[in-house]
């Protein structure tokens, strides 16, 4: 049997230098061995599922801090919540987005069967335009829109959908904005208020580094994990350190 190349060795080696990463993530447990792996190049293909977005940040988060790795290919995905055709999901977003204050004088157009119908196209058009598009339960969010806030504010929307498996939000932002730790700090404290089944007022929310910070006091395990959640679901976060107290 030839022995492999060189070049394979290391890749090789690389990958199980991440697979040794993989199974120390918290949340991830046995589902790591599930993840396929390749390196070339310098970039790592991650494709599998897991149990929640949470996972799926921290385990790519693990694979690109190796020093071996200059880019990460995507391609893991999240079980959902609950099992939906891309039919319904995309109708869940649309009518998400459609019910959303925050976006009524934006255009909304959905991509079907290769597609792209216009469901509102308000006059002017002030703020902006949003594309979705699901493929496999994977939510694909284009176009444009006045601010990072916006932008971040649909991405949840589209996380929130139950059947959604993963977000993939291309939507930039016109003007460009600075991005920084006060920006995301808003943002998780909007997902938290716009959540029915969280009490915003009793949580306070902090970010540093892009680690976003929960402290506060709520009723029930499921309402401190859904608040959990809604930080994790913000575009940019890449850890969430949750010290939310439950009354009992």
């Amino acid at each position: 049997m030839a022995r492999p190349s060189t070049e394979a060795s290391a890749a090789l080696a690389v990958i199980e230098h991440a697979r040794a990463g993989l199974r120390s993530v918290p949340g991830l447990g046995p589902h790591h061995e599930a993840i396929a792996l390749a390196f070339a190049d310098g970039i790592m293909t991650v494709e599998g599922e897991v149990g929640d977005v949470a996972a799926k940040k921290l385990a790519l988060e693990c694979i690109a801090a190796l020093p071996q790795v200059a880019g990460v290919v995507d391609r893991l995905r999240v079980k959902p919540a609950q099992p939906m055709r891309d039919k319904e999901i995309r109708d869940h977003l649309r009518n998400a987005l459609l019910q959303e204050p925050a976006f009524s004088d934006l255009a909304l157009r959905e991509v079907v069967k290769g597609q792209v119908l216009a469901v509102r196209e308000p006059v002017g058009g002030a703020g902006g335009t949003i594309t979705i598009e699901v493929e496999d339960g994977v939510a694909v969010l284009n176009g444009s829109v006045r601010g990072l806030a916006h932008k971040r504010l649909a991405g949840v929307l589209a996380w929130w959908v139950p059947g959604s498996r993963d977000v993939i939000n291309g939507i930039a932002v016109d003007p460009p904005e600075e991005d920084s730790d006060g920006e995301i700090t808003e943002a998780v404290r909007v997902a938290l208020e716009k959540d029915p089944f969280v009490d915003a007022g009793q949580i306070r929310v902090a970010t540093a580094n892009s680690v976003v910070t929960l402290v506060g006091l709520v009723p029930s395990d499921a309402e401190r994990e859904m608040a959990e959640f809604d930080a994790w679901y913000v575009f940019g976060v890449d850890r969430v350190v949750n010290r939310i107290d439950v009354r009992r």
